[in-house]
């Protein structure tokens, strides 16, 4: 194919997956994907601890500026951050292959991009990472830790799990930015996160997959809780977040404290992985 028209292709094709994939705001507002990395360096054994530690606030603050970081463009990395699963027919959606080729090879590449990739992303960067361990370059390493760190945290949000992202589709417009983002802002200081110590995961794919099944099951529940704090009420005021929070800050904070577990377990099992290399002091 000549380049001009490759070229052409690229672009129709870019074009078509923005179109596609509806506009989103990345789900898990910045101050949640900070608090999740932060924690995350908490879960680690001694002899790894001390490089995250050391790089705590550049990968805090980079696990949350995906499109920054990566150097990918908006519409690109929406699709990178989500798994509609809702696309896949129901729980547990078998229908969809974990293996990549063979989930392009049933559905397409452009359909299954349009409903998202968040499992595979989160392989690709935990092979990523495993790689500039094994070859003892650390600097990049810190970078692919936070771009790890961001895509492993977004499994853990319901919202990314299910075209109707936002609640639009039930008549409750928001409801994503007002669990995955107001809620963290106004309330975080008082969540009592308890992540758990890093564990080593046998399949990272396959885990994320499983991540993103969890999280999609605590959708309704969710719903549910926005619904009723907003009952005789007229707009979303303090005594709407008050309800909201007391509902639905359980769920939150669970899949905030097991987000940093399993960020805190991906960076442990990519540096098993790369043969436990000494990490720079």
């Amino acid at each position: 194919m000549p380049p001009l028209a490759r070229l052409t292709t690229a672009a129709l094709m870019a074009a078509l997956m923005a179109i596609l994939l509806p506009s989103q705001t990345f789900a898990w507002g910045p101050n949640a994907e900070r608090l999740i990395a932060n924690r995350a360096v908490e879960t680690l054994p001694p002899d790894l601890r001390p490089f995250f530690e050391a790089n705590r606030d550049f990968i805090t603050r980079h696990a949350a500026d995906p499109v920054e970081s990566t150097g990918k463009s908006p519409a690109t990395e929406r699709h990178d951050q989500v798994l509609y699963l809702d696309h896949y027919g129901k729980y547990p959606f078998d229908a969809l292959p974990r293996k990549y080729e063979a989930a392009v090879s049933k559905f397409g590449r452009l359909k299954l991009e349009a409903s998202g990739v968040l499992p595979w992303q989160i392989g690709v960067y935990s092979a990523r990472l495993t790689e500039a361990m094994r070859a003892g370059n650390w600097e990049p390493a810190r970078l692919i830790a936070a771009q790890l760190a961001g895509y492993v945290a977004q499994a853990f949000d319901p919202f990314n799990t299910t075209e109707n992202y936002d609640g639009r589709a039930l008549g409750q417009p928001g409801v994503n930015l007002r669990f995955n983002t107001s809620l963290v802002d106004r309330y975080s200081l008082f969540f009592p996160l308890r992540p758990n110590d890093a564990v080593f995961i046998e399949d990272p794919t396959d885990h994320a997959f499983e991540d993103c099944l969890t999280a999609h099951s605590w959708l309704e529940i969710v719903l549910v809780a926005d619904r009723r704090a907003r009952s005789g009420l007229s707009d979303y005021t303090d005594e709407y977040y008050d309800r909201f929070y007391s509902q639905a800050g359980a769920t939150l904070i669970r899949q905030l404290s097991d987000a940093a577990t399993d960020v805190g377990s991906y960076w442990l099992t990519c540096w098993i992985n790369a043969g436990r290399p000494a990490p720079p002091r």
